[in-house]
């Protein structure tokens, strides 16, 4: 099972569709799960903290935790496929971490098994989901040696 857990919601329709539609690819391949947690207002105090209690209510001690980061570890696409491959092998969930928009916690980071990064741009929130969400949808095709990764 994979869950995603982001911070913010999605009130775009379009953004929305394209979730929709990846969300219906991947169900062919493993159980998905979308958790959208409150984001706070960069003006609050302890704004990472707050966020950092949201996340946590989902994390398991269980889980192998992949958190998004901007420094994390840059994978191509067939290196995330096998790599979720090994993890699947021992982790039966697996939990992406999207952080707001000042970042993650630190006690978030040091709860993760891997630091991932998918480039050292900033992408908007709404949009980097359905980038994670095609390219998790790539790696089990490529790991399916299904049509589709070029």
């Amino acid at each position: 099972m994979i869950r995603v857990l982001c911070v913010g919601k999605i009130k775009e329709s379009f953004y929305r569709e394209a979730i929709e539609e990846y969300c219906k690819r991947l169900n062919k391949y493993t159980k998905l799960e979308i958790i959208e947690c409150r984001d706070y207002n960069d003006k609050d105090s302890n704004v990472l903290l707050k966020e950092k209690e949201e996340l946590e209510k989902h994390i398991r001690a269980k889980d192998f935790v992949i958190t998004l980061e901007i420094n994390g570890k840059e994978l191509d696409s067939i290196e995330l496929a096998k790599q979720l491959d090994t993890i699947f092998l021992t982790n039966s969930d697996i939990v992406f971490v999207i952080g707001g928009s000042l970042g993650i916690h630190d006690d978030i980071r040091k709860r993760s098994n891997l630091a991932l990064s998918f480039s050292k741009m900033t992408f908007p929130h709404q949009l980097f989901r359905i980038i994670l969400l095609e390219q998790l949808y790539r790696a089990f095709k490529i790991n399916n040696n299904e049509t589709y990764h070029k």
